[in-house]
């Protein structure tokens, strides 16, 4: 909230306050590893970030292909047009890359909005897990700026797995 701009604020600051603590309940409903959302200066909600790991002991995790529908899907919501897909090689491991728009129900069923998102599924070397990173935001007009942030912010992560005994490796293989 300090980090707004009083000066530029286009709505009252007490409802970007209840914006922010409404995203945060909502952002943390399924209980993701890290939940963020994005504001500008003037208090407008940009972008939500989740990243999130799945994975069972003995389970084993989706291969790239069979994990293209299972990104897909969305309890509230449905693919419009034709999903851009791409694999990727980052640091943190090979990687599916999904960029799509949605409609989503909105509350009783009246109406729909629409939403664009992408999701990258991560699947770092040496380990069971897969890391799903989902960011999704409504100002379609400001597309391009936020996938190259968020495409940025992906391409940084690095997985570093719990230390298990004495010896930690890390998620790309090299010396710890």
């Amino acid at each position: 909230m300090n980090r707004l701009n009083p000066l530029g604020l286009q709505i009252e600051k007490s409802a970007v306050f209840d914006d922010m603590v409404e995203r945060a309940v909502d952002l943390n409903d399924g209980t993701p590893t890290l939940a963020a959302a994005y504001y500008s200066e003037a208090g407008e909600a940009l972008a939500n970030l989740m990243v999130d790991s799945y994975g069972d002991e003995g389970v084993p995790r989706p291969d790239r292909g069979e994990v293209v529908p299972l990104l897909l899907q969305w309890g509230n919501a449905e693919v419009t047009g034709t999903p851009q897909i791409a694999h990727l090689e980052l640091a943190a491991g090979p990687a599916v890359r999904i960029q799509a728009t949605l409609k989503i129900k909105r509350i009783l069923g009246f109406g729909r909005k629409l939403t664009e998102f992408i999701k990258y599924a991560v699947f770092p070397p040496g380990m069971e897990s897969l890391i799903v990173v989902t960011v999704t935001w409504e100002k379609i007009a400001l597309t391009e700026q936020i996938t190259e942030l968020a495409d940025e912010a992906v391409r940084t992560m690095r997985i570093t797995p719990l230390l298990t005994g004495d010896v930690s490796t890390p998620a790309d293989g090299g010396a710890a």
